[in-house]
């Protein structure tokens, strides 16, 4: 059966850090392409970070080296650490899951098929 579930998010200051977790099942951290998105109110979901089936990573240009992404295969958990955080990160992000994706497409929202709740991650100025 198919879950994913966010955690990890709060409320910080510009230039804090969160580090948000999805525990996966019925996907395979490391053998699957697994992604984070980020939805500001009233906008379409937007790609922030993703790994693909060959452990490539890839990141939006608006979080390139802030956000770390990660996998752990013993826990089949994903993670994304948030450093250096600022205002316009203030969003509900998401986790997602499918078992392939082509590089071109692994930051679109409509290349994954299994997705979280979310979870909010604000942070004030």
């Amino acid at each position: 059966q198919v879950h994913l579930e966010e955690s990890g998010g709060g409320s910080v200051q510009a230039g804090g850090s969160l580090r948000l977790s999805c525990a996966v099942s019925g996907y395979i951290v490391g053998r699957d392409a697994m992604g984070w998105f980020r939805q500001y109110a009233g906008k379409e979901r937007e790609g922030v970070a993703a790994i693909d089936s060959d452990g490539r990573t890839y990141y939006a240009d608006s979080v390139r080296g802030r956000f770390i992404i990660s996998g752990d295969s013993a826990k089949n958990t994903l993670s994304l650490q948030l450093n250096n955080l600022q205002p316009e990160d203030t969003a509900m992000y998401y986790c997602a899951a499918v078992s392939w994706v082509a590089s071109a497409w692994a930051l679109a929202s409509g290349s994954y098929n299994a997705w979280g709740q979310g979870t909010q991650v604000t942070v004030s100025s």
